[in-house]
This record gives structure tokens, sequence and C-alpha cells, in this order.
């Protein structure tokens, strides 16, 4: 059974609806043991991507303010070789972001063939944070599900495997986790009263949220919601998605590793009969 739940194209979403607590019937302690089976499994596949060149992989990391994104990223990417990694974050765009469309800052850091790229926030900031906030139209906003379809179906058309992941929190949950920021001098640091304005406006962006689940979960880049009550259970689900997702090119990549290989004896091969038939 997965762990996260995919959005199949077209279906209504109500966030409502979905367990934040979920644990898959499963305790801490056992969910740990299978995340290591798991991850360790990853960092396999993972491997082979990178050596391989064949495809690359997007990661999309959303969710409201202490969902756990940044958690998500250390555990899920805990063991995997930093050089096919890549993280980027998504913030208020700059001044020179906002002269141009606004897919041209994720395009130009959209990962290249062998690397897995994570985006901590993403494009769908634009139809998210910019429709609640009034930053653009509402005809403006609404017509970007539809550029963000077109650019995504683009990326997987040129070998990009695209998971996307909404970090489904409670309100209630980020509540006591913004609180214990607060009483924890060593992570204040992570708190602005903005965190506290945006919950304000809970409800308008579940919303938006369920709207961009609805209009942009599509077959070559699915979105998932994964319960995040629970953190190690969303460490879990995101990781056994990507290896579920992953594990049907392993095959493409091992013929294009068995190639290289091929190709790379023979160059041996012809290095040293090079050197043998010189004189000595």
């Amino acid at each position: 059974m997965p762990y996260a739940h995919r959005i199949e194209p077209g279906t209504k979403v109500r966030l409502s609806e979905y367990d934040t607590r979920e644990n898959g019937g499963m305790d801490k302690e056992k969910g740990a043991a299978r995340f290591a089976e798991l991850n360790a499994e990853l960092d396999a596949i993972q491997e082979e991507l990178y050596a391989a060149g064949v495809n690359s992989v997007l990661v999309v990391l959303q969710g409201m303010d202490t969902s756990g994104k940044d958690g998500a990223i250390r555990a899920v990417m805990r063991d995997l070789n930093p050089q096919g990694c890549r993280v980027e974050s998504f913030k208020q765009p700059s001044l020179e972001e906002l002269s141009h469309d606004f897919l041209w800052r994720v395009h130009r850091v959209a990962p290249a063939r062998g690397i897995m790229g994570v985006f901590n926030r993403s494009h769908y900031e634009d139809v998210l944070v910019a429709r609640v906030q009034n930053l653009v139209p509402e005809a403006v906003w609404r017509a970007r599900y539809d550029q963000i379809n077109a650019f995504e179906s683009m990326l997987a058309a040129s070998g990009t495997l695209i998971f996307k992941f909404f970090l489904h929190i409670s309100k209630d949950e980020q509540k006591e986790r913004l609180l214990a920021r607060e009483a924890d001098i060593g992570k204040a640091w992570k708190l602005s009263a903005g965190d506290w304005r945006e919950r304000e406006r809970w409800d308008e962006y579940q919303e938006a949220y369920q709207d961009a689940l609805r209009h942009c979960s599509t077959e070559v880049a699915p979105w998932f919601i994964v319960p995040a009550d629970r953190k190690w259970y969303r460490n879990l689900a995101i990781t056994e998605t990507l290896v579920h997702g992953l594990k049907p090119y392993r095959r493409s990549w091992s013929d294009a590793l068995e190639a290289m290989s091929h190709a790379r004896l023979a160059e041996l091969q012809a290095f040293r009969d090079l050197q043998a038939a010189q004189p000595r």
C-alpha cells in the first residue's frame, strides 16, 4: 500500500478528507526500519541515475509553514551522493526575476541529466502566494495552471522524471510547531511574524492548494499528498514514492551503463594494442 496519496489527473481534491496523522499501520520504530531499507535502495538508484546520465529527477516540495520541507530534504537525501544532488529554494522573487516570466527563475535551475534536483517551494508559489495575497489579477494566476502543465510536460519530454509532494499538515500541528520554536532559543531564528499572519489565511491557502493539486496533477508530473503531522511518516512516504516511481527506469540506466562499460573497455584495449605495437 502506498504511503503517499497520488492525485489522478482532474480529480477534485478536498484536503479535509486526508488524515494528516496517518501512520500506515506502523509505529515509529517500525517506520524507521522501513525507511532505512528504502533509503538504502534510493541511494543505489541515485548512483545509477547519476552514472547513466539518461534522465534527471525533479522533486517538488510544497506545504504550509512548518510542514517539514527542510526536514524532509535532510532525511530523504541524507545518504545520497552530494555530487548528484542539487537543492533550490524559492523565496520572494528578486527584481531581476520579476522582470522575466514567472517560470524563468525555475527553468534556469531545472536539474540536468543525471541530477536529482529538489525544489524547496517552487513555481507553484505563483498560484498560491500570488493568489492568496492578490499579487496578480485572477485571470493571470488562473492561466498559470495550463502554463505550468505545459512547462512540466516539456521537462518530462526531455527526460525529467517529476514527483511533486504536498506536505499535508494540520492547523493544530502547525500551531504546536510554531509555539515550540518560540520556546526554543536554538530554533527561534526560524520564526517570523509572517508565519502567524499567513496562518490567519489558512482556509484560503487550503483552497489554493486544492485547486493546484486538481489542475496540475498530470500523468507525467503527478502530485502526491503526504500526511505530515508525523515527521517520520512524512519522510517514509516521500522515500517510498521515489523508490517505487524510479525503479522501472533502472533497466534503461543499466543498459546505458553496460554500453558505457563496453565502450570504455574497448578504448582501453585499443590503447594497450597500440602500446604493444610500438617498438621497444
